[in-house]
């Protein structure tokens, strides 16, 4: 017997309607932590802002897993920690560039786009994480994750001989996520006063003389 057509489309319906409530709650906890800070931020803040009720943002909480997904959105615009950056359209287009001056030019085209939409909330987490061991528990496995995404995107160029030999692979790894952090991003542009296109000049220049061969 064929199904309910009425009950397929109330079904799809709710589902839609929650995924676009999840997106309202998790874009508002992203503003108001990178507005207010991690500690400052209530979850009657992050409902107001989404404009839903204070039950529905702790059914997508608690709030550490709402900050995280804050990051998640602003870094990629999806959640997941499982996220793979070769996944993700920056990734696609990577794995179309030809060569080394490309990469370099796409490297800071990335890091720019990353970094300006998580500054806010990053910032946040990690200055909660002093003081929060949970927070600093997660911290340490998004900072592996982080690491790991580095350490994929260099393997994709060492394969295409643009990378420099007479470092070991792992100092390389370590230098492109020094060169790609968010705090270097702050640092340079909330703090030093440069331009969006002075950053991403500076981390291409960075990744061309610093990764690179030559």
């Amino acid at each position: 017997m064929a199904g309910d057509p009425s009950r397929t489309y109330r079904s799809e319906h709710r589902q839609r309607q929650a995924a676009e409530t999840r997106t309202r709650v998790v874009e508002a906890a992203r503003d108001m932590f990178s507005e207010y800070g991690y500690q400052a931020t209530t979850l009657a803040q992050i409902a107001k802002r989404a404009g839903v009720s204070v039950e529905t943002v702790q059914k997508h909480g608690p709030k550490a897993a709402l900050v995280w997904a804050a990051v998640e959105v602003a870094s990629f615009g999806v959640e997941g920690a499982e996220v793979d950056f070769m996944a993700t359209p920056q990734g696609a287009e990577l794995s179309q560039v030809r060569d080394p001056e490309r990469f370099a030019t796409f490297a800071g085209e990335v890091l720019l786009g990353i970094n300006q939409l998580a500054a806010g909330v990053w910032t946040a987490v990690t200055e909660a994480a002093r003081a929060d061991r949970e927070l600093r528990g997660h911290l340490v496995q998004r900072l592996a994750w982080i690491r790991q995404q580095f350490e994929t995107v260099l393997r994709l160029a060492a394969e295409r001989g643009w990378l420099r030999t007479d470092l070991p692979f792992e100092d390389l790894v370590e230098a492109f996520g020094v060169i790609g952090s968010v705090e270097g991003y702050v640092r340079f542009v909330h703090y030093e006063g440069k331009s969006a296109e002075e950053y991403q000049a500076f981390i291409a220049r960075l990744v061309r003389h610093t990764i690179l061969a030559r």
